[in-house]
């Protein structure tokens, strides 16, 4: 019985075998592969049985059958029965062989079975395939192929039978017409050959150790005659192939006399392939076995061959091999091999063949000859011995060649010869040279490649030749010797720079190496090396490239480490120095990057060790060699200014540390002839050798500069440009600028105390007469730029001198007023259109040194400085950043140049302002300032006024008043300032406040306070600063108010009327914004005047609106508004009538006349009063008839309470309504809450509608006059007002006010607004809901709908029982169960279960109130979409938790049996409740236990499937009730499971999940089996696939843990019929479960 059922599984799932999903197809033969892993003897019966009878089974289906029947003999092959095996072998044979044409995919799986048996019963299979291998007659290809595969998977049990297999197959290769026949012949031979060599190489373990080559040694030379002299001249390109791959492992095998008999035809034969095949590689392979054989076997034939193999091999590795095409890379290996064979056998020829072909023109043939050559040194070391001078000295051209491939290959083989010992031999220093070459090419910045196959690799020569390098350095010992110290002479020559970096590694490295060998192994033997730089040459070299520590791979950290390492041997004195003062400097640069080192501060740092570093050696000869090589190596770095600025500096340290003058004046002197004036960097570097040099030898610097310009150098350079007039100027002046900056660095460097009395009487004398040249006895100044910019820097630094020198307060420059006049021509001599030169900013810098030092300037002098500077920058054009004629490309250069000199003019003027720290001179330098800051050009006001702020800021900081005075031009000064708190620009109106703030701070001090005193009135002002930042005109209106009402708090009694003048001035100012400082002035005079008009409101009223009209200028309009306000508070009715008359929608200037009825509470609450009653004193609405639309009608608005409510809506929008909106609080919200409700779909008139459109057609749109979007913005605007932000806010997030206005949303958004209410403002409920009660009986639905919901919502907080509400609304909400209205229903049910969330405590006491509603509400008749019903089983759930048992216990079973039928609803609301809900009744089930056990195993199958789901909420809703019902189901591994699994943060592997649920299930209820299955078998009819797929896939995860004890209960015939049905189903994935699930079955078989 049981047999007959597998084998009707097995059936069924080969039926099945028809399917056309590839994955249907995976299934079913997982499927059958797990039957048979319980029963292989059995299914392999059952598919041989069906195979059999279904003779006419189409192919591919007989395919998935025979992969089966692979896998189940391969996983039980040694369980496998003889007879079974028999059975398969036979089956097998017969599929195998069937069909005569080749049926590849079919047969190919039929002759698998067969290779899969023969692991274990080769004779079987052996006896059964050899009686189709007849012999004279041609065998099926897949007999062959199937020898061949046995051959290769069963070594030891084929071998034996390769003989006579041999012996039968020979005669049968003449036989073989077709194409596809003598292929898998040769197929055959390959894998034969390849058995027998692996089966005589393992003789040891073989079951026949008599077998020798010789065995088979005829057959397969008779088989290689027929394949090489007859096959291999097939024109078919894949047989020609086959015969290669064959021919390979067969020469291994030949007889060694016929193999050296054939090779003279072999070779040229497989050569000859080249040209025929584009792919190469099975042709190189088994040349490479060829060649092999006949090396093994001594051949003397191929010495013969061997031009004609060197010249056909050579080229294949010429043609680049494509990575992306492993065939190509894996032919060169091959070829490669080739080679080394040759070159073992034939060293001298392949030598001499290949190394000419170095010299050759083509370029893939010199990378192709040294790739070999690299594979040759690695893989024949013996052979090449004695040939290394010879192959060096054959490299010799390929050193010279400039082509990157070329290069990259070299350095290839360089590496290969380092690793063999050439280097080692004479000849090898040029090698490493040669790769230090390429070290130093230019890294560059990775291009983005051309894919192209040429390409050796993908890394520059720069980066392999680094690697190497380091490699050779670090990993080959036997190259110590060769690199050091011979490296070391690569460092100093300027064009290995590039190279700096891992040389300074390898030569650290290396020298690490020799100080372990011994303790002086590292001093560099200069006897033995006389190339070797010396010490001097290196440190100088490594200490001037470590200037740029981050250039070339970050050098400096390179450079520093390997002076570390040489320093015995640049003196012993360093030792101790250095150990500690090199680390730290390292440290510095590894702890900066690029971007964030200061270079200033690491130059100084670099000086200061070289100045220790001289003080340790202390050797005053060791100290003149050291300068001397310094200044040797200056004209080295023409090309790297930064390095020789660097040098010089080095220079100028080292000369200061010499004591010998004569050196000192010598190198001088030598430095000035050779020196390179026109370039810039120079000029600065040989000025601060000068300058460091003086602080040492201040007499020889000067005496020096002055012999100079005497000598016949200088005058010869004179004598000599003037030959060639037009340079003769230029460079002249180059010479002169630097002879002019070197005194400058002098002076500031030299010791003060000696340089000050050398200032007037050398140094300035000097630079005169060096700047001012005589024609004909005349001064005439230059137009040198350099000359001038060197002079204003050489004077700022003796005027720095001067200030820091110690006497700084005695000495007296008498030349001070000529500087400054100097400075102030150079200045007036600048161009007012652009800033192309630094010339003003260094002047005026200059100037700011020179002003403080005495004596004082003249007031003349004074004034013209002064003015002079201020018209040089603040008279700029707006953007000196650019050029007229277009943004050059040093725009951001020319932006920092213009802060720059901004910058330098306040220091100006703060240094002459800090001589007069007085009111008056205050009021002397705005006098200069005050025609600026008027100035009608925006950006002359925007600098005059940002100095003016940064003078005053200084003037406060600076200022110490002793003595109580007073300020007596405060008042003038802040009437300059304050209308620029509204000035167009913002950065004006900025600094404008920073004035005024300043100004008041330094009246307080003048009025005796302290200096730190902080006053908050004036610190107000900073805070008002952040509203000037937007140009918002209202903004802007509102912190110049603010600003006055501080000044005018703060400025003296005195001055308050010249103030005032000023502002009423003001009102003329051309800029329209500077008048609103004016404005707040007029305004406040307006508001204490009284009230002067009396009659003809209403014209009044129209007057004001049309002037509004005319002029749109802001404080005409705050005029306006205000006297709106003054005729309100006397006429409010008046003035409501006439205002409420207005053209609606209400323009912008009626909106602005409304909102000034907002300034006084009092008067707000009544007019507040009297629109409301407007709003409610006539219908929302009336009904109009569409003919249009038939019998349908629409609703239109009334006018008035729209007008009212658009009136309500821009009063409320004025801050000052506030208190008013507090007191009206409740009957605002009511009225507006329900004119919401009227309004919802309402339209306007359609006088208003064309109307509306006209107004939102001109700009700007006034607001929407749509009757809801008007009621909703109104009452936004009243909460907001009455202190509810937080409930505006909280509505807005949620999305409220739209579901408001959407006619079917419109309740949920009253309850986003309860809600909000409940949360945000409590204490305002009892009114509202004392106002909104009697509305529950209104005519109109929408009301109580509005009221319903909004009382529905309140139940959900706490607050109504806080309030003492809850009793009012709970029966409010009861009481509206029998409402017309199904929504009004639906509310009031909702609302009555969330008192479970608001007042969980009050459930109890109203329980059985609140259950019979709920129960009602399932039962509710007039609910075709059982919507109320699904409101009354969400309610209910939630008020559960809150009931008592006895309340509950009596309807238990009533309400769970009532909504059961929902859990397969097609509404997934009524899913998800009535799941939630079943959820929550377990909790009371205690008591009736069993009976509710019942139910919960009638909905478990239910449950578990629906968490396949397509809707989430539906998903949860069971987790959730799983989880609940767990603790009642008696099973603890189920519970925690359902608690641990179903998780709602967590997400589930639905098939794990229910293969362990089933498990459970069957262990703690294995009865239930045929329930649950019979429940499953239900679902099989679903209409949502996963739970088509999931139900059959339950039923598989029970049969698989159900005991044998419990199989009986199912009845297997329904089951298999139900599964065999649902395999037919559409859906794949269900089909894929069902496949599954019959393997499966064989468990209750």
């Amino acid at each position: 019985m049981m047999e007959s059922r597998i084998k009707r599984l097995a059936t069924t799932l080969m039926d099945a075998t028809t399917d056309k999903d590839p994955l249907v197809q995976e299934q079913i033969y997982n499927a059958l592969c797990y039957l048979g892993e319980s029963e292989p003897e059995e299914i392999l019966h059952s598919c041989d049985e069906y195979l059999r009878q279904h003779d006419k089974l189409a192919y591919p289906h007989r395919v998935i059958i025979l992969k089966a029947m692979e896998t189940v003999v391969k996983n039980n092959i040694a369980s496998l029965d003889k007879s079974t095996a028999k059975v398969v072998i036979f089956l097998a044979s017969n599929e195998m062989t069937k069909s005569k044409e080749v049926i590849r995919e079919w047969q190919q799986a039929a002759s698998s079975v067969l290779v899969a048996v023969g692991q274990r019963f080769i004779n079987k299979v052996m006896e059964e395939v050899l009686t189709k291998f007849q012999p004279g007659i041609l065998p099926h290809y897949f007999i062959v192929q199937t020898f061949a595969n046995l051959s290769v998977s069963n070594v030891f049990g084929m071998v034996p039978f390769l003989n006579s297999i041999l012996g039968t197959m020979l005669p049968m290769l003449g036989m073989a017409k077709q194409d596809h026949m003598k292929s898998v012949f040769c197929y055959a031979l390959q894998h034969f050959s390849e058995s027998i060599q692996e089966y005589l190489a393992n003789l040891d373990k073989a079951p026949d150790p008599t077998v020798r080559k010789d065995t088979f040694s005829n057959e397969i030379f008779s088989a290689y005659e027929v394949l090489f002299n007859s096959w291999l001249q097939h024109r078919e390109a894949k047989l020609r192939l086959a015969v290669v791959e064959a021919v390979g492992p067969m020469s291994y095998l030949m007889p060694s006399e016929k193999l050296e008999e054939q090779l003279p035809k072999l070779i040229p034969g497989i050569l000859a392939l080249y040209k025929k095949h584009a792919e190469a590689f099975y042709i190189s392979k088994s040349l490479c076995q060829i060649l092999e054989a006949s090396v093994n076997i001594g051949s003397r034939s191929l010495d013969v061959q061997l031009d004609a193999l060197l010249g056909t091999l050579h080229p294949q590795i010429c043609a680049p091999a494509d990575p992306s095409v492993p065939l190509t890379v894996k032919n060169h290996t091959e070829v490669l091999r080739c080679f080394t064979v040759l070159a073992c056998s034939f060293p001298d020829r392949v030598l001499a063949f290949l190394l000419p072909k170095l010299e050759s023109s083509n370029e893939r043939t010199r990378v192709g000859t040294l790739l070999i050559m690299r594979q040759i040194i690695n893989s024949t070391p013996s052979q090449m011995e004695i040939k290394k001078p010879f192959i060096l000295s054959s490299m010799k051209l390929p050193l010279q060649d400039s082509n990157d491939k070329v290069k990259r290959a070299v350095v290839q083989v360089i590496s290969a010869m380092a690793h063999h010992g050439y280097l080692e031999q004479p000849g090898g220093e040029a090698m490493m040279e040669y790769l230090v070459r390429q070290c130093a090419l230019p890294s560059e910045a990775p291009k983005k490649q051309t894919p192209d196959a040429d390409d050796l690799t993908s890394d520059s020569v720069q980066s392999i030749s680094v690697n190497t390098l380091f490699l050779l350095s670090t990993t080959v010992d036997r190259m110590n010797n060769v690199l050091w110290p011979y490296l070391l002479e690569f460092v100093t020559p300027i064009q290995f720079t590039n190279a700096l970096t891992p040389l300074c590694k390898s030569l650290m490295y290396l020298a690490m190496k020799k100080q372990e060998e011994g303790e002086n192994a590292s001093l560099i033997r200069y006897d033995l090396n006389g190339n070797l730089p010396s010490p001097y040459a290196l440190t100088t070299r490594l200490l001037v490239v470590s200037s740029q520590p981050y250039a070339g791979d970050c050098r400096g950290t390179a450079a520093l480490r390997l002076l570390s390492v040489l320093q015995y041997s640049v003196h012993p004195a360093l030792e101790q120095l250095w150990s500690k003062r090199v680390p730290s400097l390292v440290e510095h640069i590894e702890e900066n990057t690029e971007k964030c080192l200061c270079q200033k501060e690491w130059e100084e740092k670099l000086l200061l060790f070289l100045q220790e570093t001289l003080a340790a050696v202390s050797d005053n000869t060791w100290i003149c060699h050291f300068v001397t090589e310094m200044c040797r190596q200056l004209n080295s770095y023409n090309g790297f200014p930064l390095e020789k600025n660097f040098l010089y500096k080095c220079i100028g340290t080292t000369l200061g540390a010499c004591t010998s003058k004569d050196l000192v004046q010598k190198q001088l002197q030598e430095l000035l002839e050779t020196a390179r004036y026109h370039e810039e960097a120079e000029r600065e570097g040989l000025a601060s050798c000068f300058g460091i040099c003086a602080i040492n030898h201040l007499e020889e610097t000067l005496a020096k500069l002055e012999d100079f310009v005497r000598s016949d150098v200088f005058k010869k350079s004179v004598g000599l440009f003037s030959i060639f007039k037009d340079r003769s100027d230029n460079e002249v002046e180059k010479i002169k600028s630097t002879l002019i900056l070197c005194y400058g660095f002098v002076a500031v460097h030299a010791p003060k105390e000696l340089v000050l009395s050398r200032i007037e009487a050398d140094i300035l004398k000097n630079i005169f007469q060096y700047f001012n040249t005589k024609v004909l006895g005349i001064k005439v100044e230059t137009k040198d730029l350099t000359l001038k910019l060197c002079l204003i820097r050489s004077i700022c630094m003796i005027s720095q001198a001067i200030y820091n020198g110690g006497k700084c307060g005695d000495f007296v420059f008498s030349r001070k007023a000529e500087l400054v006049a100097q400075m102030v021509e150079f200045i007036k001599a600048e161009p007012l259109d652009a800033m192309r030169t630094p010339v003003r900013q260094r002047a005026m810098v200059t100037c700011t040194y020179l002003v403080v030092l005495e004596p004082h300037l003249s007031d003349p002098d004074r004034t013209e400085l002064i003015d002079t500077c201020l018209a040089s920058v603040l008279a700029l054009p707006p953007d000196p950043g650019q050029e007229r004629d277009g943004i050059g490309g040093d725009a951001p250069h020319k932006e920092i140049l213009y802060g720059d000199t901004l910058s330098a003019l306040k220091d100006l003027l703060k240094s002459l302002l800090q001589r007069n720290l007085t009111p008056h001179g205050l009021q002397d330098m705005f006098a200069h300032l005050g025609p600026w800051i008027k100035s009608n050009k925006e950006q002359e006001r925007q600098r005059a006024v940002e100095v003016s702020a940064a003078l005053l800021d200084f003037y406060l900081g600076k200022l110490n008043v002793s003595t109580v005075i007073p300020f007596y031009n405060l008042g003038v000064l802040i009437a300059l300032f304050s209308p620029r708190c509204s000035d167009s620009l913002a950065s004006v109106r900025q600094h404008a406040v920073d004035c005024v703030y300043c100004l008041l701070y330094i009246q307080l001090c003048y009025e005796g306070f302290a200096r730190d005193h902080t006053d908050e009135m004036v610190e107000g002002l900073k805070a008002l600063k952040k509203g000037l930042e937007e140009p918002d005109f209202t903004v802007l209106f509102h912190t110049c108010h603010n600003i006055a009402m501080v000044v005018g708090k703060r400025v003296p009694p005195d001055q308050l009327m010249s103030l005032l003048l000023a502002m009423f001035e003001g009102l003329a100012d051309p800029d329209k914004n500077c008048s609103r400082a004016a404005t707040v002035m007029i305004n406040s005079l307006l508001k204490e005047r009284g009230s002067v008009l009396q009659e003809k409101v209403p014209d009044i009223m129209s007057i004001i609106h049309s002037k509004l009209q005319e002029v749109d200028e802001e404080h005409v309009r705050k005029a306006a508004q205000q006297t709106v306000y003054i005729l309100a508070s006397q006429h409010k009715s008046v003035v409501v009538s006439s205002l409420l008359g207005s053209a609606l929608p209400f323009d912008s200037h009626t909106c602005a006349m409304w909102r000034s009825l907002a300034a006084e509470p009092t008067l707000t609450s009544q007019i507040l009063e009297q629109l409301l009653e407007k709003v409610n004193r006539d219908v929302p609405y009336k009904e109009s008839k569409c003919f249009l639309l038939g019998s349908g009608s629409e609703r239109i608005a009334t006018p008035l309470p729209l007008a009212a409510t658009c009136a309500l809506y821009e009063i409320m929008s004025a801050p000052e309504s506030g208190a008013a909106v507090l007191g009206l609080y409740a009957p605002l919200f009511v009225t507006l809450l329900l004119r919401v409700s009227c309004t919802v779909g309402v339209q306007l008139p359609k006088s208003l509608q064309s109307r509306e459109r006209r107004s939102s057609s001109l700009s700007p749109a006034p607001r929407s006059l749509h009757p809801c979007s008007c009621a909703v913005e109104t009452l936004k605007v009243m909460l907001a007002r009455g202190g509810s932000e937080a409930v505006t806010r909280a509505v807005g997030s949620a999305g409220g006010w739209d579901l408001m206005a959407s006619p079917e949303r419109h309740h949920d958004g009253i309850a986003v607004l309860a809600g909000a209410m409940a949360r945000h403002a409590g204490p305002r409920l009892p009114l509202i809901v004392k106002n909104l009660v009697p509305t529950l009986s209104s005519v109109f639905d929408s009301q109580r709908i509005t009221t319903t919901a909004f009382f529905a919502e309140l139940l959900n907080s706490n607050v109504v029982n806080d309030l003492m509400l809850l009793e009012t609304v709970m029966d409010n909400m009861t009481g509206r169960q029998k409402d017309p209205c199904m929504l009004v229903r639906m509310l009031a049910l909702r609302g009555l279960g969330n008192i479970s969330s608001g007042s969980p405590e009050k459930v109890r006491k109203h329980g059985a109130k609140l259950l019979a509603s709920m129960v009602n509400g399932m039962d509710d008749k007039d609910d075709p979409h059982n919507l109320v019903a699904l409101e009354a089983m969400s309610s209910l759930s939630k008020l559960l938790d809150h009931l008592e048992e006895r309340d509950i216990q009596s309807m238990l079973l009533h309400i769970a049996i009532r909504i059961r039928p929902f859990f397969d609803s097609e509404q997934p609301g009524l899913r998800q409740s009535s799941i939630v809900l079943f959820g929550n009744l377990t909790k009371f089930s205690e008591d009736d236990c069993e009976a509710f056990f019942e139910q919960i195993l009638n909905g478990l199958v239910t449950l578990l499937l629906h968490l396949q789901d397509p809707k989430p909420e539906v998903v949860k809703a069971c987790k959730f009730a799983l989880r609940m019902c767990g603790p009642n189901m008696g099973c603890e591994g189920l519970c925690d499971m359902f608690l641990n699994h179903l998780r709602e943060d967590r997400s589930l592997h639905y098939g794990e999940f229910m293969n362990n649920v089933c498990k459970h299930l069957m262990q703690s209820y294995p009865e239930m089996l045929n329930r649950l299955i019979l429940t499953n078998l239900f679902y099989f009819k679903s209409n949502w696939v996963d739970i088509r797929a999931a139900a059959p896939m339950f039923i598989g995860f029970l049969v698989l843990h159900v005991d044998e004890d419990h199989c009986q209960q199912v009845d297997l015939d329904q089951l298999i019929s139900a599964l065999n049905l649902l395999l037919k189903d559409p859906v794949p994935a269900v089909r894929m479960k069902v496949a599954e699930t019959l393997g499966r079955l064989v468990r209750i078989l």
